[in-house]
């Protein structure tokens, strides 16, 4: 089993440090590697892993490559696939964030920011527009998504977030019964794994509890960020600004995003960023709890559900309440571009000119998104003071 986990832990790592384009495109490094290269898994095995993922809070991509993991080699093989997949993502934002704390800022960072700020636009609009086509395909999941993005605008609070979610799957579980199950597979009797969703619960209560440490503070903040997450990479947006609040600059939040995006591997690693900038006096500790705490709750649930995804997919209220809830993480979406993405990052016509190329370039040329991070940099450096 060990020899298995180190061998899981090199694959991972070696797609931790090429995996560029979001969770749509790992699933497609995953779909290549282990089931048509390495055979680790079927095809039907791999597809029901996917469309567990869908159901659960957490990040998407990660979820299945810890369930993967798990899959070939166990509890030691899932946190060694975690791990492998992660690091490089980490050691990159946790690199930048210490980088930009400690060091003296040079005249190009502002132009610098410029672009990375561009590329925030164009990555978040356009995963807007494709959530939209594949959540919003009917005018109650759209009014959904309307009704969400207006109440964050209106009422934005970290409360407001939860009442959203949760009132959208309520929603979702007596207007969509009848929602299509392409799920192939038939109810399963094996049980839950329940200490893993005891302690995701345990947790959560925890997190909401107040203490005198600011890596508690830390924790809870991204802790509860990863327990409210459906829909996985940039729905992790709005949640985190509103959990983060003031502690951090709208500067610094759409930097730590955009950089996310440059980067392989998950993601939800923007806590590294995060987690680090926020604990300038010991930068490697507080990145550290933040990406546990983020990654945590998703990875608990795919554990302990895991054994039972084929009765989830099969049940028409867990489908219900899964379509009102991404109906309503595209509204999530939506009020997180606009504010603070849109507002900080467009300043004028030349600012739209820009974003609006770029995204022509990755709609229609489909331009890689490392190109793009290359090109708005570039751009942002050389246009700058």
């Amino acid at each position: 089993m060990y020899t298995q986990a180190v061998s899981v832990f090199l694959q991972f790592l070696l797609l931790g440090c090429m995996s560029f384009g979001g969770p749509a495109a790992h699933l497609g490094y995953f779909q290549q590697t282990f089931v048509e290269k390495l055979k680790w898994l079927s095809q039907d095995e791999y597809a029901s892993l996917v469309s567990l993922s869908q159901l659960l809070p957490g990040p998407g991509s990660s979820q299945v490559g810890f369930a993967i993991g798990l899959h070939k080699a166990g509890l030691l093989g899932g946190i060694a696939a975690f791990v492998g997949f992660t690091l490089p993502s980490f050691g990159l934002l946790f690199a930048l964030a210490v980088w930009m704390n400690e060091a003296h800022q040079p005249n190009w960072l502002a132009g610098l920011i410029d672009g990375l700020k561009w590329l925030a636009v164009v990555v978040v609009f356009d995963a807007i527009i494709s959530m939209a086509k594949s959540f919003c395909q009917s005018r109650l999941t759209l009014t959904i998504a309307f009704c969400s993005a207006l109440s964050l605008l209106i009422f934005s609070s970290p409360l407001t977030q939860v009442l959203v979610i949760v009132v959208s799957g309520v929603l979702g579980v007596f207007l969509f019964k009848n929602t299509p199950n392409n799920a192939r597979t038939q109810p399963s009797k094996m049980s839950l794994n329940t200490w893993s969703v005891w302690l995701f619960c345990l947790l959560f209560v925890v997190s909401v509890l107040s203490f005198s440490s600011p890596y508690f503070d830390l924790f809870k903040m991204f802790y509860q960020s990863g327990s409210l997450v459906f829909g996985g990479g940039h729905v992790v947006l709005p949640l985190l600004q509103e959990n983060l609040g003031q502690s951090i600059t709208d500067e610094a939040f759409i930097m730590g995003y955009a950089a996310a995006q440059g980067v392989p591997g998950p993601m939800f690693t923007i806590a590294t960023f995060f987690g680090a900038w926020l604990t300038p006096h010991a930068p490697l500790l507080g990145a550290f709890v933040a990406t546990l705490a983020i990654f945590m709750p998703g990875l608990l649930l795919m554990l302990g559900v895991r054994q039972v995804w084929q009765g989830l997919l099969a049940n028409q209220i867990v489908l219900g309440a899964s379509t009102g809830i991404n109906a309503a993480v595209v509204g999530l979406l939506v009020a997180a571009f606009y504010s603070p993405i849109l507002q900080a990052s467009i300043l004028g016509w030349v600012d739209l000119v820009w974003v609006a190329a770029g995204w022509m370039l990755l709609k229609f040329a489909k331009a890689h998104i490392f190109i793009l991070l290359v090109g708005f940099c570039s751009l942002g450096i050389l246009l700058g003071p």
